[in-house]
């Protein structure tokens, strides 16, 4: 869809800046044509600044620079959504976000994971392992998670957090390709703790 950089007399459009993985909100700024230009050239974000008067990239002092993953406009063509991965604190103050939020939580990765795992299925590529995986079938990839969910419970007896962890990502990766295999979302899982949730 078209940016209307005319609706407002001084030309500028509000751009909401949202942290890619965390689904936070970063921050708001203002941009003119010459600044959303300059943003999808360079891949960080610029913004039209109101008080210097002049073109203005974030973290062009800080070095905090947000690196644009996702440009996004909504229904009336006048304000921007722009999906990014902060380098560092985004507000001046050295907050995560202007809004005084603590940015975490990568959750939204999982969502993106999925649809990678997806595409293996669908277009499989010749040396993936997901590929081979969903090649073999649903009896090797449940037994994929039980394998890994035993190896996770193994090294939750030890000390080691760092092999904890990768037995952990291990076992949640072949159970995404498992949900995948069923042709079930990782949403209805989620919808599905959250009907528990609220009992």
């Amino acid at each position: 869809m078209k940016i209307d950089f005319t609706k407002n007399t001084d030309g500028l459009v509000p751009a909401v800046i949202q942290d890619a993985e965390t689904g936070k909100v970063l921050m708001l700024g203002y941009m003119n044509q010459e600044a959303y230009d300059k943003t999808q050239q360079e891949g960080v974000v610029t913004f039209y600044s109101r008080s210097k008067q002049r073109l203005w990239t974030k973290g062009e002092t800080s070095n905090n620079f947000l690196h644009v993953r996702e440009i996004m406009v909504d229904c009336d063509g006048d304000t921007l959504l722009i999906k990014a991965q902060p380098a560092g604190p985004t507000c001046h103050t050295g907050a995560d976000t202007c809004f005084n939020e603590v940015n975490q939580g990568k959750g939204l990765f999982l969502n993106y994971l999925q649809a990678v795992i997806r595409d293996r299925k669908q277009n499989p590529t010749e040396g993936s392992y997901t590929a081979s995986l969903f090649k073999k079938g649903v009896n090797k990839i449940a037994q994929k998670v039980g394998e890994e969910a035993v190896e996770l419970v193994i090294e939750a007896k030890d000390a080691n957090d760092d092999l904890f962890k990768g037995e952990a990502a291990d076992l949640l990766y072949h159970y995404l390709i498992l949900l995948e295999q069923k042709n079930i979302d990782l949403d209805d899982i989620i919808a599905v703790l959250q009907q528990r949730h609220a009992k």
